[in-house]
């Protein structure tokens, strides 16, 4: 073979993957002759010393001035050993068989060392023979054997997967425990790269890494990686199911499919369970010969996994009572039905769900209680839906509000049924019918890739409220028994918050109507008088007070003009509202004084277990052109006259409240002609619990600042401009206008 042959052979990666000499430039010493020491030394057929090497000078002593020409025994053999030496030089030379072994050898210096021989006999094209021998220090040779089996053992018996690759990063050697990482047989790493085996979610940023380890020398340690292995055991003739031959990534899932691995949405990506996450430490060193020639990088991987899920059940234990402490601050902060059910859906994503929706049975909002359903169909009201992001499973869903009817067959309406979650961990496309409302949704949900399913019921005080319904498409695990822990919990949380609410809610609207229905549906039109009046209850749905107004018919074309307040709230303080009202329209028939009417009515009061009342007494008189007016501890009216001149509270003696009892009224007069106004109002208006009242009440001055509105839009103007959404008080507004 030419030299120019050798150099086409041996340009590129040599056969075991280690780079080969450039062409044209002597290839440098591998190290490990230089660190063994290799001389060699040729004799020829009388044992003559012909050729010497550096190496020989270095390990016998000589010169090649000193050695050329001499014979060999006398110069290296103590005399004692000569006759063996000059026996195994013939039998070499006669023989052709190479002889091998350590012999005692003289030094230049007179001692004598052992050293390990390796003699061979060499033909010329003459048919002269020599002999070739190949020597080195026998404590060096032993050490390197030494070094070479430990490594060897270590290397092959090691529980840390170890492998080296060359400049190119192609594998070269790979252990046992190696093959046990990725699955993939010893054989079949040799001559690929680390993307075409090991299962690394961050394969490229690995590849990068070790590609900066080999530029600059500088190690990689500990780095953390994680992925999956789903490729045949070790010494499987199968190949890999992953990282099979390609040096690119592997194709992404097809739409609609679920994680790698798993049954996608339709039942079309695989038929076999996703395959466990697993972590590893990855650490990287480059490989360097005792010149600094760049031999390769050498890979550890320990396998973490066990850390790796402890720690991941750890942050997951983590994350779920940090999300239990969220939704017990942010569900049910309010007692509206349709507020919280919108909580909860927010709560629930993305933490928990890419899709949630809240459904509650129509039976639970009017507060019938059925029996516990446990068959048929049922008719659910959706109450909130929400999604982690734009996404047709939102279409697929009942929109907020609406009533929808489930037959027993669909999972929503199991879950109600029994009482109990209901888990689709892999959704198959024959779970989407029992999952949807309808074919179309069913498409829907295909096509926005939903693969896992849970529902779980809205419980409280041992009844069925609803059903909390949680989707994920893009989050690619699978609900698990963890998760159907933690979304029992935040249902059961937020159930209790929904009765509360629903509950609340219709008492609430029991009272609002009671007090509706004690108060005047339309003011009647006394004489001289124009009336406009309103009634608002709390906004915050906290409080139904006991607000209420009235206007009374008197004789001899007389009105007498009411506003109260009883202290309180809920059905009781309507109920006692009612009671006041009748008794006030009673005794204004006895045509009493104002400051008489409220005496009575304290004497009532007192009667009405702990209760007590603000109440303001006007009686208009158009032919005198006054008003009478006793305030028993309420708001003092505003008065607007036609003449002019801003709106002004009216000076009136303040009072007790009804109910103190024992304590006497004073009436006084106020001069009211046509066209001024006065306005009588409960305290709901002007109080807030953050604004001074006399800030409040010179608003209310300000307001009233036009005499001829008409007084329906003034009751809408000072209405919209002093009430506030979270407001908790109910107000009664009444104004009177003197007319001819």
């Amino acid at each position: 073979m030419t030299a120019e042959s050798f150099r086409a052979e041996g340009g590129g990666a040599s056969r075991t993957g280690w780079p080969a000499a450039e062409p044209g430039r002597p290839e440098e010493a591998r190290g490990l002759l230089d660190v063994l020491g290799v001389a060699a030394v040729i004799l020829d057929a009388e044992g003559r010393i012909l050729f010497w090497s550096p190496q020989a000078e270095e390990l016998f002593g000589y010169t090649a001035a000193e050695a050329l020409g001499r014979y060999a025994g006398h110069v290296l053999v103590d005399e004692d050993h000569l006759d063996l030496v000059i026996q195994l030089f013939a039998e070499v030379l006669q023989s052709g068989e190479s002889w091998a072994g350590a012999f005692p050898i003289r030094h230049k210096d007179g001692s004598t060392r052992l050293v390990e021989f390796r003699n061979m006999r060499l033909t010329d094209g003459l048919g002269d023979v020599f002999a070739l021998g190949i020597a080195a220090d026998h404590t060096t040779v032993e050490r390197v054997e030494a070094d070479l089996a430990l490594s060897e053992r270590l290397v092959s018996q090691s529980p840390i997967g170890l492998a080296l690759m060359d400049t190119d990063l192609r594998y070269v050697l790979v252990n046992p425990a190696l093959e046990r990482v990725d699955r993939i047989p010893a054989r079949d790493h040799i001559g690929r790269h680390v993307r075409d085996t090991l299962p690394f979610h961050d394969v490229d940023r690995v590849e990068a890494a070790l590609q900066r380890v080999l530029a600059t020398g500088e190690p990689l340690v500990d780095r953390y990686v994680v992925g999956r292995a789903p490729g045949p055991s070790p010494g499987s003739s199968e190949a890999p199911a992953a990282g099979s031959g390609s040096s690119g990534p592997p194709e992404a899932p097809p739409a609609g499919s679920g994680p790698a691995g798993a049954p996608g949405a339709l039942g079309t990506a695989g038929s076999g369970p996703p395959v466990a996450e697993q972590a590893w430490s990855v650490s990287c060193y480059r490989l360097e010969g005792p010149r600094g020639r760049v031999l390769g990088v050498a890979i550890s991987v320990i396998d973490v996994t066990e850390r790796h899920r402890a720690a991941t059940e750890a942050d997951r234990a983590r994350r779920r009572l940090a999300l239990v402490a969220d939704a017990s601050a942010r569900v049910g902060t309010t007692l509206e039905v349709d507020r919280t059910a919108h909580e909860l859906a927010e709560v629930t994503v993305p933490a928990l769900a890419d899709v949630a929706a809240v459904d509650v049975l129509d039976s639970v909002l009017s507060c019938r209680r059925p029996g516990a359903p446990d068959s048929g169909p049922e008719l659910f009201r959706a109450l909130a839906v929400k999604a982690a992001y734009p996404t047709e499973a939102l279409e697929a869903a009942d929109p907020a509000g609406e009533v929808c009817m489930y037959g027993a067959d669909r999972l929503v309406t199991r879950c109600v049924h029994t009482g109990r979650p209901v888990l689709v961990g892999q959704v198959r496309e024959a779970d989407l019918a029992s999952i949807a409302r309808s074919p179309a949704a069913a498409a829907l949900l295909a096509r926005a890739g939903l693969h896992s399913y849970l529902a779980v019921p809205l419980i409280a005080r041992g009844e069925v409220l609803g059903a909390l319904d949680l989707k994920r498409a893009r989050n690619p695990e699978p609900f698990d028994e963890d998760d159907v822990i933690l979304a029992v919990e935040l249902a059961a949380r937020a159930a209790v918050s929904i009765d509360n609410a629903r509950w609340y809610q219709s008492v609430r609207n029991s009272a609002v109507t009671l007090q509706r229905s004690l108060l005047p549906g339309h003011p009647p039109h006394p004489a001289g008088l124009e009336i406009a009046s309103r009634y608002q209850p709390a906004h915050a749905s906290s409080e139904v007070g006991g607000d209420w107004y009235d206007v009374i018919p008197l004789a001899g074309e007389k009105t007498a003009l009411v506003v109260g307040d009883v202290m309180g709230s809920g059905i009781d303080a309507a109920a006692t509202m009612g009671r006041l009202r009748t008794a006030t329209c009673a005794f204004a028939d006895l045509d009493l004084d104002p400051e008489q009417v409220l005496q009575h009515l304290d004497k009532i009061t007192v009667g009405l277990e702990h209760y007590i009342a603000t109440c303001l007494y006007a009686v208009h008189d158009p032919g005198a052109g006054e008003v009478r007016i006793a305030n028993a501890g309420h708001m003092p009216p505003a008065l607007l006259r036609l003449a002019g001149g801003p709106a002004e509270l009216v000076d009136l003696p303040t009072g007790v409240p009804l109910g103190v009892g024992g304590v006497s009224f004073e009436t006084i007069t106020v001069p009211f002609g046509t066209g001024d106004q006065l306005v009588l109002y409960t305290d709901g208006l002007v109080e807030t619990r953050h604004d001074p009242i006399d800030e409040r009440l010179d608003a209310l001055l300000g307001l009233l600042d036009d005499v001829h509105r008409p007084l329906e839009e003034t009751c809408d103007v000072l209405l919209d401009a002093l009430r506030r959404a979270d407001d908790f008080d109910d107000v009664a507004l009444l104004i009177a206008r003197s007319r001819p």
